[in-house]
């Protein structure tokens, strides 16, 4: 199957990678780097107040490790109206601004293809972005031939990424309710309160953000350790801004914020 990819990839000559150090765009950067030659690719790692600082330094530290060139660009959604409103559209308008500064980039430097991560599962959640994907003409490579997110684990161990297991990540504007503006004031607070439970020694969290109370998701197999320690959790989530904080019994589970438009629809 990886054969498969470095195929598929082979004949694009020169592309950029949207690429944001988890394990979907890395193992696309690394299969790009190797079909290719690293003269011939880029990562393209967009920055805002959305990308946890940890996040960045991460996949910084990643791309230097790949001997990959990494450009990190500037993208402005935050200060976009239609984004801060937070409609259920919000991540739309997020990629439209993201895709067309890597999109502007690749294109002021003679390079006609720009790929991302997207992986075949990734169309099973509610997803907005996507239309701004395709309006912009991104290439989804494992998407398009079939990777599933184990398939995606599979093979970056395989190749010897160290991120093969890294927990999936999503943007900190995923923690806020639709209908809750996206300030990065609001952003900077949940950045905060997960990295002070990444400090009491959690590796997969979501803070999601409820006014003055923080809703902790953790793995069911954290459960109980986040009770144990839920005074500490209770002082490190206060000292951020929150007032009430509550445990999420149904446990960690990827786009939680969506289970609301699905309610609504059924």
């Amino acid at each position: 199957m990886i054969d498969r990819l470095l195929q598929h990839l082979q004949p694009l000559g020169r592309v950029a990678v949207a690429y944001s150090g988890g394990v979907d765009s890395t193992l696309v950067l690394k299969a790009a780097l190797d079909a290719l030659g690293a003269e011939n690719v880029i990562a393209l790692l967009a920055v805002s107040p959305s990308l946890p600082q940890s996040e960045k330094d991460e996949a910084v530290a990643l791309a230097q490790q790949l001997g990959a060139r990494l450009e990190l660009l500037p993208t402005a959604e935050v200060n976009d109206p239609a984004y801060q409103a937070n409609a259920p559209n919000r991540c739309y308008f997020c990629k439209d601004h993201v895709y067309r500064a890597l999109r502007q980039f690749a294109e002021q430097n003679g390079i006609d293809h720009v790929l991302d991560g997207m992986n075949a599962e990734d169309t099973l959640d509610v997803r907005p972005g996507r239309a701004a994907a395709r309006e912009l003409q991104i290439l989804s490579p494992l998407h398009d031939l079939g990777f599933s997110k184990q398939d995606v684990r599979h093979f970056a161990r395989a190749l010897g990424l160290p991120n093969w297991d890294k927990p999936a990540a999503a943007c900190l504007a995923s923690r806020v309710p639709y209908g809750t503006s996206v300030t990065p004031k609001l952003l900077s607070q949940i950045e905060r309160a997960e990295a002070a439970l990444f400090d009491l020694g959690f590796r997969e969290l979501r803070v999601r953000h409820h006014g003055d109370v923080a809703r902790l998701e953790v793995p069911e197999a954290d459960l109980l350790r986040a009770l144990q320690q839920r005074e500490a959790i209770t002082t490190a989530l206060r000292a951020t801004g929150y007032t009430y904080i509550t445990l999420d019994l149904a446990g960690l589970r990827s786009g939680s914020m969506n289970e609301v438009l699905k309610a609504r629809s059924a």
